[in-house]
């Protein structure tokens, strides 16, 4: 799996990835390939989810100070 894939790419290969599991046509061998290529995709997108989410939480600013804060907390 390439790691250097933008989040919105690996979220349409994981779209196309479940399409195909869904069509009920593909063999079982297949099947099992995509199983796992989706399981990596889910992976890679949560890193690059839990990756954004630290960004966000270094650049809140309170009061003209940088300081980390856990996304969605007020």
């Amino acid at each position: 799996m390439n790691k250097d894939i933008k989040f919105e790419e690996a979220i349409a290969e994981l779209e196309r990835t479940v399409k195909a599991l869904e069509d009920g046509n593909t063999p079982l061998d297949r099947a099992l390939e995509l199983y796992e290529q989706g399981i990596a995709l889910i992976r890679l997108c949560n890193e690059k989810l839990e990756g954004a989410e630290q960004k966000i939480n270094m650049l809140v600013n309170k009061g003209g100070d940088m300081v980390e804060e856990p996304f969605g907390d007020k």
